[in-house]
């Protein structure tokens, strides 16, 4: 495996053992909330490339937040972070549907 995917897999493990975001609290968020917020950190990484090529000063993503689930936190980072973070989310939210349609 690549460096990217051991650290999304990490990541997971990390939301897993640090953050107490179990399957069964995952299976909790509905509307899409998972893939939401994995959108909203991939939104950021990609309005950051934008900016820093236009040579604007960069300020937090106006616009990712109408992503953001109402009562999450939105704490952007860094770009490879922001990525790795969407990946992460965005896995969580499949292996919800998957656990969902068993």
């Amino acid at each position: 495996m690549s460096k990217a995917t051991d650290d999304v897999l990490a990541e997971r493990q990390r939301q897993w053992q640090g953050e107490d975001w179990t399957p069964s609290h995952d299976d909790s968020h509905k509307d899409r909330e998972l893939a939401r917020m994995g959108a909203a950190y991939a939104l950021q990484y990609v309005h950051r490339a934008g900016v820093i090529a236009h040579g604007m000063k960069y300020t937090q993503l106006v616009g990712a937040e109408e992503y953001v689930p109402d009562d999450w936190e939105f704490k952007p980072k860094n770009p490879r972070r922001d990525l790795v973070r969407a990946a992460a989310l965005l896995i969580a939210e499949i292996e919800r549907i998957d656990r969902a349609a068993k």
